[in-house]
């Protein structure tokens, strides 16, 4: 028997793939799915199910084209409702694959059809637990993202079953169970996931907050207290998991069509296409097509490009570095945006020797800002980063302005100020000031390397450090 977790960082997510004598298993693919293909093909395993644990609201799952490709049976757990063929397992059934067995144990609560899957070894022993979004290492799913599907669940219900499914499906199982998440630190389907992407149940009936012993009206207060909203585009990918689309391979042909500069232009100027440069973000300051949007594809690029792009159906026309069109075309369609129309042949290079016009960002070095705040010391810091991030430690007398909610806190921003932009590192305050820069806003400064260089530095002041704290 062989286990692998494949787990994919931008998503903070965990597939998995499971063999058995011949047989084999995917949990939860990527809508890329060639690299569980070759792994069976190596291991001259057929694989025999997709299992999904629910559907998906932060990325789109790759069980259509996994099944299409290779006769595999799409299993979902009781109550779920797909629009297309797969099996609706009853709780408790046991599904065989090789000489290991997989029962399903229906989980109500992050979404009503969420199951885990026990898996039995190959001498009868309970050994690991596949949980989705139900148990996290150090959390458990959020309860408020179902409601927005399903018109008659409230969070509040739905952290009522996930209480009952934890009471009475998870913790009475053995503590020697390893458990698998579908999601580990940075994703949005909890609020207080492990950097851990693996850990025994014993321990986490011990160390994690919702399994400890309380009431069901305790531990209801306990999961719904500090949920921040979630990305605009997890209702868009649900409906997608549920429904079904596009397969990737004619995603990735139609988006990874090679335009020169003059037919990268047509294509803007025909259509409403949005212009995405996904190179470094001090590389884009330095020189872009105007009105273009520089999300980094070397950083959380499919779920900011999620958060921040309005349309699940935007039309995209891609800037990038060489050889990475096909693999952001992937990670964009990981998260729905199925409809990249090509890309820049020769990138921004092409684009300036086409003598296009271009424009700009001033980015400045945290020595540069000290000077400047000697000159000016009522200049206007912004900082882009989290409420949560902003309360725990910030630059006394700046302004909060998250990127997440920009498209809905735009007007805070005024034209008719000078601001100096920060984030963390310079990831985020880059696509902060693109954004603004596209609709007509002129006086953003970017800060090289973001408030870690800032506090570094020693040159300002800084307010006392306090604990992070959920609520925020």
């Amino acid at each position: 028997m062989k286990i692998e977790q494949i787990y994919t960082g931008c998503l903070a997510q965990g597939a998995y793939y499971i063999e058995s004598n011949g047989e084999a298993v995917v949990i939860d693919p990527l809508r890329e799915v060639q690299p569980y293909i070759e792994k069976a093909e190596k291991d001259n395993a057929k694989i025999k199910y997709v299992l999904e644990t629910h559907f998906h609201a932060d990325f789109v799952s790759g069980h259509l084209d996994l099944a299409n490709k290779t006769g595999a049976t799409i299993v979902f757990g009781p109550t779920a409702k797909p629009a297309f063929d797969a099996h609706v397992a009853t709780d408790g059934e046991i599904l065989e694959i090789g000489n290991i067995k997989i029962k399903v144990i229906h989980t109500p609560g992050h979404t009503m059809e969420s199951t885990c899957y026990l898996l039995i070894d190959e001498n009868g022993k309970e050994t690991s637990l596949f949980t989705g979004d139900t148990l996290f290492i150090g959390d458990v799913g959020r309860p408020d993202l179902a409601q927005k599907v399903i018109a008659d669940l409230t969070q509040e219900k739905l952290a009522a079953h996930l209480y009952d499914s934890l009471h009475n499906k998870i913790i009475p199982l053995a503590d020697d169970i390893i458990v698998y998440p579908a999601h580990g630190a940075g994703s949005a389907c909890g609020k207080n996931m492990s950097k851990e992407t693996t850990d025994t149940l014993g321990n986490q009936k011990k160390t994690n907050y919702a399994l400890q012993p309380m009431t069901k009206e305790t531990f209801i207060d306990k999961v719904l207290d500090g949920l921040m909203p979630p990305p605009a585009y997890f209702p868009e990918n649900v409906l997608m998991n549920i429904k079904g689309y596009e397969s990737i391979d004619e995603v990735l042909h139609k988006g990874t069509r090679a335009l020169s500069p003059t037919e990268f232009e047509a294509a803007a100027n025909e259509t409403d296409a949005l212009l995405l440069d996904t190179r470094d973000a001090q590389t884009f300051a330095k020189g872009f097509i105007p009105n273009s949007i520089n999300i980094g594809i070397d950083g959380n690029f499919a779920p900011w490009a999620g958060t921040l792009i309005p349309d699940i159906k935007q039309t995209i026309l891609l800037i990038a570095d060489d050889g990475r069109e096909e693999e952001i075309v992937t990670r964009l369609a990981r998260v729905g945006y199925d409809n990249t129309i090509g890309y820049l042949k020769g990138g921004f290079e092409a684009w300036k020797n086409a003598e296009k016009e271009t424009d700009t960002i001033e980015s400045i070095s945290v020595d540069e800002l000290a000077k400047r705040m000697e000159q000016n010391p009522d200049l206007n810091i912004l900082d882009v980063r989290k409420k949560s991030e902003h309360y725990s430690e910030h630059v006394i007398g700046s302004e909060n302005i998250a990127l997440d909610y920009i498209n809905d806190h735009i007007a805070e921003v005024s034209k008719d100020k000078t601001y100096y932009v920060h984030c963390a590192g310079g990831y985020r305050s880059m696509i902060f000031n693109s954004i603004l820069r596209a609709r007509g806003y002129e006086n953003l400064i970017d800060v090289q390397g973001g408030f870690a260089a800032i506090k570094e530095s020693g040159k300002f002041k800084v307010s006392d450090y306090v604990c992070p704290t959920t609520m925020l």
